[in-house]
């Protein structure tokens, strides 16, 4: 009995062992991704901002300026780009709207970013824009994959509509999160007038025969969990200015915007605690099962051998020892 209960032992010993690289090097690149009916929504402030006073075409001085992005999964959408990119696939329809102290709409950029469930790279089918207009993404936007490393990666700006690296700066402790910052900077480009405009009658087109254009920068900053890849906080220094043209009445140019863009503090709680709750299941799968299969494994060995060891009495023969005949006598 001791001798099968050993075999059984050793069975699962050798069992565990390979689960535990099967399940972290396998099992967990399958079965980690974003799921495609996610809803997110983030309120971020500008305070002490500049402002751009489209009756008058001067620049005012504000309390603050809020921006209110939310991202929500089609699912319908992603179902149908799957049967044909033959992946899991993700698509989120994001919404941008900017708001004044006054709480009247500034602007409002309608946006969809389609990308890969396990790798969050983007995938290009139709229907992929940025305020009504194609775009085919290269590199990230909103989301690093999952296991960040401590590197630079491609990260989608969607008001220049160009992909600029965005670097790896340090660790830092955020909240009681081990955090990665990343920096981004995109300087002084032309970009294009959003679709809607705060005042009726002016348009983007009606403002490009004027010969005014917009042009736009900023320093992105965003505080990265590794595990899950997602954004714990975020920032934003921002400025746009129009520039030449009629419009601006012999000017050479007016500040749209600028501020230092924030998110909203009650907004970081939430975040901070949907992070580490997810966290702990990343790391599941990555480090705590892995590592228990393994111990595991070698506790179930040293049982196996102590129970084959406890089975052989003291001068026994040994089991594939084949016992000598002894010599007859007459």
């Amino acid at each position: 009995m001791r001798r099968k209960a050993g075999l059984i032992l050793l069975a699962l010993a050798v069992f565990f062992a390979a689960l535990s690289p099967l399940l972290r090097w396998y099992a967990f690149p399958r079965l980690a991704k974003i799921p495609p009916n996610q809803y997110q929504e983030m309120v971020l402030e500008a305070r002490d901002a500049t402002l751009l006073d489209y009756g008058t075409m001067t620049a005012r001085k504000v309390d603050k300026v809020t921006i209110v992005q939310t991202l929500k999964g089609n699912v319908e959408a992603s179902e149908r780009i799957e049967r044909t990119a033959g992946r899991d696939v993700v698509v989120w329809d994001g919404l941008s709207y900017i708001e004044g102290p006054d709480g009247k709409m500034v602007s409002k950029v309608p946006e969809r970013y389609i990308f890969d469930a396990h790798t969050q790279e983007p995938v290009h089918a139709t229907g992929e824009m940025v305020d009504g207009d194609p775009v085919r993404r290269e590199g990230i936007e909103f989301k690093w994959p999952f296991l960040t490393e401590k590197r630079a990666y491609q990260y989608f700006d969607a008001q220049a509509r160009v992909t600029a690296p965005i670097h790896y700066k340090g660790t830092q402790d955020f909240r009681g999160v081990e955090v990665y910052y990343f920096e981004q900077t995109i300087p002084w480009t032309q970009v294009e007038f959003p679709k809607t405009l705060p005042v009726e009658g002016i348009t983007p087109e009606s403002v490009a025969e004027t010969g005014t254009t917009r042009w736009y920068t900023t320093v992105r900053k965003f505080w990265v969990e590794p595990l899950t890849g997602a954004p714990v906080y975020g920032e934003e220094i921002h400025k746009e200015e129009l520039r030449g043209g009629t419009l601006l009445g012999g000017r050479d140019k007016v500040t749209a915007f600028s501020g230092h863009v924030k998110m909203r503090e009650d907004y970081i709680k939430d975040t901070v605690d949907l992070v580490k709750s997810n966290r702990t299941v990343v790391l599941l799968m990555t480090s705590y099962l892995p590592w228990g299969f393994l111990f595991l494994a070698g506790l179930l060995l040293s049982l196996s051998l102590y129970l084959e060891a406890r089975g052989r009495r003291p001068g026994d023969p040994a089991p594939d020892t084949a016992l000598e005949p002894e010599p007859v006598t007459a």
